[in-house]
């Protein structure tokens, strides 16, 4: 190979290596910073970009997207004097990269550090039960003195949440005790209040069922005492209706008895006979020891020989005269058409019958008939229906 050769290729590389030292090229959301001769120059945003060889160089490629650190468990105590370990999550963004490289030699152990202290100084002031119930306090406070403070770093803190605390394993094991008994006496309660609802709704249903007991024993008493009332009321009605028909029938009888006396005319030989019927009357009873027969009773005995037709041509009382056209002699009829017509009013026409059982709610109660209804349908079922006697010879 010649010398010319050889010199030519020392050239072209020196050329390549000049255009790789001059031409960079910067990915989408990130940023180059840029220093000339060991002093900050410029920050190079995403894009081809010319930089003088062996001049300038790049200090440093930052991430402009954000970023999430999840940081191992910090021992803190609380102050109730229980360590607890806690679990942290940052969400944090580069604004200004030249902050960011030259503000801090690693912004990243800085928010670790800084985020460790932060939340002791916070934990610290609470208690356990404050701590695990206040987590929204926690990591709002976090995050204000966390973007507080990366401000001059060129960072801005997003957020900041804390992932899990972690008590220690007698704390949690005394946190289910305390948790189960919490149930535990939720579940007693309840169901308290469950068997107390229960006999409260039993009571009130006993005393529903025995106030509507009540109230059915007092109408059915009610209607009973009318009832009964009323049955007594029609009872009475009746017997007195039947001692006024049987009055009737004895008053009709003793008419009617009179006036055959009348008719017949009786003479002293009747009275005779009469006197001799009702001396077996006299004598008879227990009690009945002797007895006297009076000095008129030979009289009376030959005037009712004598009215017997002892004397041969008198006429004996017991004949009964022809009549003069032949015709034998026969009884009047006697007109019995009124005899059980009652001139009392009806029962239910009656003022201490009547009876409004509308107000007790109940079935009326129907009108008993009067005393003739009664009476003319007493008479049809014991007589029958009329049925004509067929003719003599058939």
């Amino acid at each position: 190979m010649t010398p010319a050769l050889i010199a030519l290729l020392v050239i072209a590389l020196l050329v390549i290596i000049v255009l790789a030292k001059s031409v960079t090229i910067v990915p989408q959301a990130q940023a180059k910073v840029i220093e000339r001769l060991g002093r900050y120059s410029r920050t190079l945003s995403p894009g081809l970009s010319i930089l003088v060889p062996f001049v300038d160089r790049v200090r440093a490629t930052i991430d402009l997207r954000e970023q999430v650190i999840s940081f191992p468990p910090q021992p803190v105590i609380t102050s109730d004097n229980l360590q607890v370990g806690i679990d942290t999550v940052l969400y944090f963004q580069v604004t200004d990269p030249r902050l960011a490289v030259y503000g801090i030699a690693n912004y990243i152990t800085g928010m670790e550090q800084l985020t460790t202290t932060t939340l002791r100084n916070v934990v610290g002031g609470l208690n356990l039960e404050g701590a695990l119930t206040g987590r929204d306090g926690i990591n709002s406070q976090l995050r204000e003195v966390l973007d507080g403070t990366t401000g001059p770093w060129g960072l801005r803190v997003a957020r900041v949440e804390i992932k899990a605390i972690d008590p220690p394993a007698s704390i949690r094991d005394s946190m289910e005790k305390q948790m189960r008994a919490d149930r535990d006496k939720r579940a007693i309660i309840l169901t308290a209040e469950g068997a107390r609802q229960s006999a409260i709704t039993t009571a009130e249903g006993q005393k529903a069922a025995a106030i509507l007991s009540a109230e059915g024993k007092k109408q059915s008493a009610i209607l009973e005492a009318e009832a009964d009332r009323q049955s007594r009321i029609l009872r009475a009605e009746g017997e007195r209706a039947a001692l006024f028909l049987q009055a009737q029938g004895q008053a009709k009888s003793i008419e009617t008895v009179f006036q055959a006396i009348h008719d017949g005319k009786p003479d002293q030989g009747l009275l005779a006979y009469q006197y001799l019927q009702t001396l077996p009357k006299i004598a008879q009873g227990d009690a009945n020891k002797m007895w006297i027969v009076p000095s008129e009773f030979s009289k009376a005995l030959e005037g009712l020989s004598r009215l017997g037709g002892a004397d041969g041509d008198a006429k004996s009382w017991l004949d009964v005269d022809t009549p003069a056209d032949g015709a034998p002699r026969t009884a009047d009829s006697l007109d019995t058409s009124d005899w059980f017509v009652s001139q009392l009013p009806p029962a239910a026409e009656q003022p201490e019958a009547h009876i409004e059982l509308t107000t007790l709610g109940g079935p009326s109660v129907p009108t008993p008939p009067s005393i003739a209804e009664a009476t003319a349908e007493a008479r049809e079922i014991s007589t029958g229906p009329d049925v004509t006697p067929p003719p003599a010879g058939q």
